[in-house]
């Protein structure tokens, strides 16, 4: 089993470390980190690969064991016909990237007017989004207090995706305030981003 000692690193570093070692072909990882985000990450991560995933915390640091089903060549080969057959028939995937809690530059209440009006707009508009990425102020959208919450919402229950920095929720000490969507990193945020047809930076 591969041992990967996290601690002390930064963002999105946790993940890229596990995602060298899992594209090295490793099936069997320990990943140590010391601090919840990270814990976060990497967990996330691994059950995106198709780990099982198991965490222990120890005196020294948070202990995470990420062990690989072996799945056959048969069962690889049926999984990419259905996912090339789905995508024949996916639409383009475009989203948008919230930078701030604000819209435009100038007067600060009028951009707070103007950015909930904008995910207003947003939620009674379709076609959706497929993501929304909420980076920097912006995560403060999506945390308890933000008035675009129930707008948010109905874009994540019509299949949204609605993501925020989790380095930015720590930043602004709101993480546990967290309203809306779930808790990402910037390796995430580069693969949605890299993956999508068309991201707006807003």
């Amino acid at each position: 089993m591969k041992t990967i000692d996290a601690r002390g690193k930064n963002c999105p570093q946790p993940v890229m470390m596990t995602k060298q070692a899992a594209d090295a072909g490793e099936k069997e990882l320990t990943v140590i980190v010391d601090n919840d985000t990270a814990k976060e990450n990497v967990s996330k991560f691994g059950n995106k690969l198709g780990y099982n995933v198991n965490v222990e915390n120890k005196e020294d640091g948070i202990y995470i064991s990420l062990v690989s089903d072996e799945i056959t060549d048969c069962e690889i080969a049926t999984e990419e016909a259905v996912a090339d057959s789905i995508n024949k028939f996916n639409q383009p995937k475009k989203g948008f990237v919230i930078g701030a809690d604000k819209l435009g530059k100038g007067s600060d209440d009028l951009g707070k007017i103007l950015m909930k009006g904008f995910l207003y707009t947003l939620s009674e508009t379709k076609p959706y989004p497929n993501f929304l990425i909420f980076l920097n102020s912006g995560v403060k959208l999506t945390a308890s207090g933000s008035e675009s919450i129930d707008d948010l919402k109905k874009l994540e229950s019509a299949g949204v995706k609605i993501v925020s920095c989790g380095t930015c929720l720590d930043f602004f000490e709101i993480k546990d305030k967290l309203e809306v969507g779930s808790v990402t990193n910037m390796y995430d945020i580069v693969e949605t981003i890299a993956e999508s047809d068309n991201a707006v930076m807003i």
